[in-house]
């Protein structure tokens, strides 16, 4: 018994005290510019203190409560986010497995032989029994990590998982976004469908006038014709937006993983915004490492890295052991009695030394997959500093087009006003109210699509900076 304490003290001392075959983890740097783009279309820093995306709880960045209400049932019920968190329960697990093999398995086992042979004494032959029964305790075959090959898979499993959670929290972030642009997307289509039926009635007040002006010999049949192609117009954009409408909610719902309920539901695109405007202007490359993609990309470099170890150990002797301690005895009832117990141990080397290049071909295929992970380390970074540049550049001249748009629709629906007012008193001819009218028309469409885009781009900022998570 004290032989087996002592060798398994010195076994895993010696597994503790083992070398690493990996090479030193040193992350790439970053193969993007330190600070975020310059130029007219990015918007100077302003004043006053900018909310950290990243540390921003969503629940706070969207201030609709309809809108919140919705990302939270979508957190609660998406199968895209559910397979992910499943995902990560298979890695963790996965994980358990490999970690297990840097420890000695111990188990029990029981064994009863029964056996009977013939001895022949003083030219007489008799039956012989020769019952044994066997308890023993023992490891079987535990590899002694001296050379770190286990402490390395171990190593890339840990990694693997890391990098499947963040794979977790990215699928978050992005449904979180998706929530929320398909809930924007539904306010803007519910948008057009009021402007389309505001039109199609004042577009209606026109066709019966042109008409009541035609039977008078006013009016011209080709006035007539222009009205009527502009009511048309009118009706079939309420088809198509009714459609989209539709459509949104059917979108919504998959999000949701639910049926979304209709108080949940937008309106309209509220003039205030549904976000919190007060994101920073620019950034530093450093805040890219908060985002889960990258920062996944990093965890799968150093699992990479770990298999490296791992294959550079298999050119090294594998020492394992076995050993069992337990009791003999050719009774049962005396198995356990004074002076049945026994031991033994039974170290084992194997060096290889003739493997037809299989430990080459294992090692070169780590250092490649460790290749391939640096370059998709580096273009991760790439993709989501060009992903932040966009949505800054977007952001830098948003307002000035809200604005514009905005007075030129303004501007068209005095236009408008005015051409009626002219039409209506035969001082103008019906070409000029039919053009203000599909100027109009145009103008507030453009000015619903650029507040679209004004709130799609600051949930983009967001979700580009890392939020989303919280």
């Amino acid at each position: 018994m004290r032989s087996i304490k002592a060798l398994s003290a010195v076994t895993l001392s010696l597994a503790l005290a083992a070398c690493d075959m990996a090479p030193k983890y040193v992350r790439p740097d970053l193969p993007v510019p330190v600070e975020s783009p310059q130029g007219p279309a990015y918007a100077e820093t302003g004043e006053g203190v900018a909310a950290i995306p990243a540390e921003t709880a969503w629940r706070d960045f969207f201030t609709d409560p309809r809108m919140v209400r919705v990302i939270e049932t979508a957190l609660t019920n998406n199968r895209d986010l559910r397979i992910a968190v499943a995902n990560v329960a298979q890695a963790r697990a996965q994980y358990r497995v490999q970690r297990a093999d840097l420890f000695p398995s111990v188990n029990a086992s029981g064994t009863a032989t029964y056996s009977e042979q013939p001895l022949v004494q003083f030219g007489q032959t008799q039956r012989l029994n020769n019952d044994v029964y066997q308890a023993q305790v023992g490891i079987s075959a535990w590899e002694i990590d001296l050379f770190g090959r286990v402490r390395n898979l171990s190593k890339a499993a840990l990694e693997q998982f890391f990098a499947t959670d963040e794979n977790r929290k990215a699928a978050q972030t992005s449904l979180v976004a998706e929530t929320a642009n398909a809930w924007l997307v539904m306010a803007a289509d519910q948008e057009r469908l009021r402007i389309a039926r505001e039109l199609e009635g004042a577009f209606g007040k026109t066709l019966t006038l042109t008409k009541a002006r035609f039977e008078r010999g006013i009016a011209s049949e080709l006035e007539v014709r222009q009205a009527q192609t502009s009511y048309d117009q009118a009706r079939s954009d309420i088809a198509e937006a009714t459609t989209l409408v539709a459509q949104d909610q059917n979108a919504l719902n998959l999000l949701a993983g639910t049926t979304v309920p209709a108080s949940d539901l937008p309106d309209s695109l509220t003039p205030e915004g549904a976000t919190l405007e007060n994101l920073p202007a620019n950034i530093t490359s450093d805040v890219l490492l908060q985002r889960p993609d990258i920062a996944s990309a990093e965890h799968q470099l150093r699992a990479a890295n770990a298999n490296i170890g791992a294959a550079r150990a298999a050119f090294f002797p594998n020492i394992s052991l076995t050993a069992a301690f337990g009791s003999i005895s050719q009774g049962l009832s005396n198995l356990f009695g004074s002076g049945s117990d026994f031991w033994s141990v039974a170290p084992s080397a194997n060096l290889p030394i003739f493997d037809f290049g299989r430990n080459q071909g294992n090692l070169r295929y780590a250092r490649a997959t460790y290749d391939a992970m640096v370059a998709t380390y580096e273009k991760s970074v790439q993709t989501g500093f060009r992903e932040v540049a966009d949505a800054l550049a977007r952001r830098g001249t948003m307002e000035r087009q809200l604005e514009a748009q905005t007075s030129l629709r303004d501007s068209a629906r005095v236009a408008y006003t005015l051409s009626e007012a002219r039409f209506r008193a035969g001082v103008d001819s019906f070409l000029t109210t039919l053009d203000s009218q599909r100027s109009l028309y145009t103008a507030e469409q453009s000015l619903v699509a650029t507040r679209l885009t004004r709130e799609a781009n600051m949930v983009e900022l967001y979700r580009a900076m890392g939020g989303g998570l919280k």
